[in-house]
This record gives structure tokens, C-alpha cells and sequence, in this order.
């Protein structure tokens, strides 16, 4: 442990927004030490429980491959990778959160994502394509889809791993089990030093820069219930037990203005079985996101949600919270052998809650489902589902026509047995209300002024996701805001 009780920035965090921020605050030549409330086994925040995937603009294989430079020649001739440019992503951002993305933030975001994934690529984190999750063979080609493409290598854990390993190369100091408490500000108003909480109890550190990196409040059940609503206190969490709005409480606690959608969160479907937070071990494998190619049902036996609306990139973030509102906050997912094949991996792990029948009955029988409910919603969507061209790359437009909820693409008919269904629950990401920043990634105070000194970054912070997200922008906003608040951070902490 650092016995340095001095340091030009401390990042209070450890995640890849925090650890961003602290590999750009040392690129400016700043001391840094980054806060880990967890104990050193179970650090790495939520990134640790995320697939590793990030969003980000590119304009082709080009561009991909200043990324992942290793790509080879074969894999080249043998995918198309299409493209994502910036007006595309900002369309994406804007249409999932139904336009309430402050527009400023999401500029800095969608224009920063590709200079700051060459960046972590220069800092030695490295990226593979997502073949298994966002890639389908199509016409002799893989084909990625969704605007998703590149994923760490070894997923979230992989990530975690090598933003630490890159941090210690620095020679970044890490404090485990110390917890950051209270923000100290001067007469003039500027960050003057933290209170942290470790092993030996409280002490001071004293610093000119705070970056706060420390996640949202899904772990606090208190607050989930107070800002999201009766009954998310029984939703699991996916990730760290460890984020329970410390870094918003903080900064509030000094004036910090809140911002955002404090109310909304990103909640996925997610094994019933699953344990009330993330394991280490199945990470986020727990997660099922292949229900665009079958059938969503409540307990009843109903349907409640298109599954087809759009690509599972633009719906899986919402519908947990629709899987909670159900009787007894379950839903099942139901396929058949014709899609059998288009199940991503973490469908056939042996911890999946999973029945199997050769007839529609049996399945409802053994989900304790009323077999004759179950078998007329089956029947009723088979007679709805319209001819056409079946493509899980692209929205097919096959549909059904004559059953609410509709399914608006990759509608087939669930005829073909043995029949699978697999229970999921609410499974809550992070949530989306937190302290408001500008562009430079200051926490602004309740008179639209930046706190001089005190910077934030990643899922604590509000203002670009509501109701909903693009798939692998999480980890892509933290690594932006997280590089540009440690560049702040330090670049303030000299004076500069």
C-alpha cells in the first residue's frame, strides 16, 4: 500500500472509466492513485461483468484495423464490417433514448470514440472482433450487424485485467479496500483534498484534482427503490455489489448540480437462477439476448413485448425492466431447432435455467406455465407470422400481422420441435441519473459553474443515456469522458 498521502489526482474508482482517467491523468505527467473499495480479488467495478464490447465510429475494415492491428489477410477477405459513421451513431443514440441525449455530451462521445480506441490500443489494451456475438455467416461472408463490431480481448474480465496491467506499468498507485468518503473544498471553493476509508480507518488525502469514476447506485437497494420505483429493490444486479452511490453522494454533498434520467437504468434479461449480484466466474453470462429469434412469455403464457422491434443492440437495455413488471418478475424465452443455431454461447452454459419438450405443453409444464394458455399464444402467433426473407443480420421486415404484441422482423413460426425455454428475470445493469458534466468532464455546481478540481466520468454521471442505449456505449462513454476528465485532472493539478 501507498503511504504517500499527497497525490496531484486521485481517481476515486476503479473500473475502465476510472482507469482511464487514471492512465490519462499520468500521461500528463500527474502522481495518481486510484480508490478500490473492493478488496483486490473482486476489483475492476462493472466493467469486470460487461462482454467487453465497445461502440464506436469507424469507416471501414480501415479504421478497424488501427484498432486490431493483427487481423489478418484472410479474415479480411473472408468479413464485411460495413461501416458506422458519426451520423449514424448519433441517429442510434437518438432514437433509443427518444432524443433526450444531451446533445453536446453526445457529440464529444460519438466524435471521440474512434481517436480514444486507438488510444487504449496504444496503451495495451487489446481488441479482437466480436465474432460470436455480432457476427452472423451470410452469403459465404461473416457479416457484423448492429454498429458493434470490436470487444476486448477476454471480455470485460480481459478489459479490467489489462487497463490494470497498463495502470501498474505507469506506476499508478492502487489502494484496495478504500473507500472514498468526503470531498474537502478550500475558501475559494476548489478541491483541496478527499477523506478516504481504509483498513486503518479514515484519513486525508490531499490533492488539487478528483476524478469521481465510481459507478452508479444499482447496488443500493434504498436508493434503487427511491429513484426507480416500487419493486427494483427485488431486481438482481448484474455487476458490483460495491456501487452504491458514493462518488454521486459526494459530490452533492458539496453542490454538485444532478442531471439526467434518475428514474431510468439499464436492465437486461437475465437468468432467473442468477445470484442477487454479479459472479465473478459466468460474469455476464447469465444475460440472454437471442430473444429476437423466438418468443417472449410471462408466467401466463402471454407475450408482452415485440421481440423484433429492432436489433438486440437497441432493445435488450429496456426490456429488463418489462421482464420486472411481469407476475412474479419472470418471463421466459421459447425457441424451436430452426433457431436453434443463432443462440449465442451464453445459452449453453450449465448453469442456464433451461427446459426442453417435444411438445409446446410439455414446455409449459415444466415452466409451471397453464399448458393450454401457452399452446393458444403459440397458435395464434404461428397463424400471424407473414412470408418473406429470413436475415438475423439486418431488419428483415418478416413479420406477423393480426397478434398484439407484433413481431416486426425475424417473425417465424415456433413449430419445430424439441422446444426450448429458458426463465429470466430483471437483471439491472447501472443506472442512468447522476451529476452533471460539461464537455471537459468538470462536475458542475448548482449555478451551472465546474467545481475547479473536480472531474467525473462513466456510469455516475448523467445527461446521455435515457430509457434506453445502444449497445457497447457504456464502456465506450467511460473510456472517453474518463481519458478527457483524467487529462483535465491533471493538467489542472500542474496548473496548466
Amino acid at each position: 500500500m501507498a503511504t504517500q498521502e499527497q497525490f496531484d489526482v486521485v481517481v476515486a474508482g476503479a473500473g475502465n472509466a476510472a482507469l482511464s482517467a487514471a492512465l490519462a491523468a499520468s500521461d500528463q505527467g500527474a502522481s495518481v492513485v486510484v480508490l478500490e473499495k473492493a478488496p483486490e480479488y473482486l476489483r475492476g467495478g462493472n466493467s469486470y461483468f460487461s462482454g467487453g464490447l465497445f461502440r464506436f465510429v469507424y469507416n471501414g475494415i480501415d479504421d478497424i484495423m488501427e484498432v486490431i492491428p493483427d487481423i489478418t489477410e484472410e479474415e479480411r477477405e473472408n468479413m464485411d464490417v460495413g461501416s458506422y459513421p458519426q451520423a449514424k451513431f448519433y441517429d442510434d443514440l437518438m432514437r433509443v433514448t427518444e432524443g433526450l441525449s444531451d446533445p453536446e455530451l453526445a457529440q464529444v462521445l460519438i466524435g471521440q470514440s474512434l481517436p480514444t480506441m486507438k488510444w487504449l490500443q496504444r496503451q495495451g489494451v487489446r481488441m479482437v472482433l466480436a465474432y460470436g456475438r455480432q457476427s452472423f455467416m451470410h452469403e459465404g461472408k461473416y457479416r457484423f450487424w448492429g454498429g458493434l463490431i470490436v470487444e476486448a480481448v477476454g471480455a470485460g474480465k480481459g478489459l479490467s485485467d489489462q487497463e490494470f496491467q497498463a495502470a501498474e506499468r505507469k506506476g499508478i498507485s492502487i489502494l484496495y479496500q478504500t473507500k472514498a468518503d468526503k470531498l474537502h473544498i478550500d475558501t475559494q471553493g476548489n478541491i483541496s483534498g478527499i477523506t478516504v476509508r481504509g483498513p486503518e480507518g479514515y484519513r486525508e488525502i490531499k490533492t488539487r484534482s478528483v476524478v469521481l469514476a465510481c459507478g452508479g447506485f444499482e447496488a443500493n437497494a434504498e436508493m434503487r427503490t427511491r429513484y426507480l420505483g416500487q419493486g427494483w429493490e427485488l431486481a438482481k444486479v448484474r455487476g458490483t455489489q460495491f456501487n452504491t452511490g458514493d462518488g454521486i453522494r459526494m459530490a452533492l454533498d458539496i453542490g454538485a448540480q444532478s442531471f439526467g434520467h434518475w428514474s431510468g437504468s439499464h436492465a437486461v434479461a437475465w437468468d432467473m437462477n442468477a445470484p442477487p449480484t454479479g459472479d465473478r466466474v459466468i460474469a455476464d453470462l447469465f444475460q440472454k439476448h437471442s430473444y429476437p429469434f423466438g418468443l417472449i412469455v410471462n408466467v401466463n403464457g402471454d407475450r408482452f413485448v415485440d421481440e423484433g422491434a429492432d436489433l438486440r443492440n437497441y432493445t435488450y437495455a429496456k426490456y429488463g425492466k418489462e421482464i420486472l413488471k411481469q407476475p412474479q418478475r419472470v418471463a421466459f424465452q421459447l425457441f424451436d431447432q430452426k433457431t436453434k443455431h443463432l443462440l449465442r454461447d451464453e445459452y449453453f452454459i450449465p448453469q442456464a435455467s433451461v427446459v426442453e419438450a417435444n411438445t409446446i405443453e410439455e414446455l409449459a409444464d415444466g415452466m409451471s406455465i397453464e399448458p393450454e394458455a401457452l399452446a393458444a399464444t403459440v397458435r395464434n402467433y404461428n397463424a400471424a407470422v407473414q412470408p418473406g426473407e429470413y436475415n438475423p443480420t439486418v431488419l428483415d421486415g418478416k413479420h406477423t400481422e393480426g397478434v398484439e404484441p407484433p413481431k416486426s422482423n425475424w417473425a417465424l413460426t415456433l413449430d419445430e420441435p424439441p422446444y426450448m425455454g429458458y426463465a429470466v428475470t430483471c437483471g439491472l445493469t447501472f443506472t442512468f441519473g447522476g451529476l452533471k458534466i460539461n464537455p471537459q468532464a468538470q462536475v458542475i455546481d448548482t449555478e451551472d459553474r465546474p467545481i475547479p478540481g473536480l472531474y467525473a466520468a462513466g456510469e455516475l454521471t448523467g445527461g446521455i443515456f435515457y430509457n434506453n442505449y445502444p449497445g457497447g456505449s457504456g464502456l465506450t462513454c467511460g473510456a472517453v469522458f474518463g481519458k478527457i476528465a483524467g487529462e483535465g485532472a491533471g493538467k489542472f493539478s500542474s496548473g496548466g
